[in-house]
């Protein structure tokens, strides 16, 4: 079970890929445990863009 200060910080990073992908949706974001992997395809594939880049350009907001 996530700590609230997890929490907190996922909020605050899936606030972010909203802000750079605006075609990113509340489903697309779904973060369950164990499913960051399943989570993160689906941004690439949303955003046409690999992991690396997208932590760089989040890291940019």
């Amino acid at each position: 079970m996530p700590t609230n200060k997890t929490e907190g910080a996922f909020n605050e990073l899936k606030g972010k890929l909203k802000q750079a992908f605006a075609d990113l949706t509340d489903d697309d974001l779904l973060y369950g445990e164990g499913q960051a992997d399943e989570m993160w395809g689906k941004i690439q594939q949303k955003v046409g863009k690999g992991k690396d880049e997208i932590k760089k350009l989040i890291d940019k907001i």
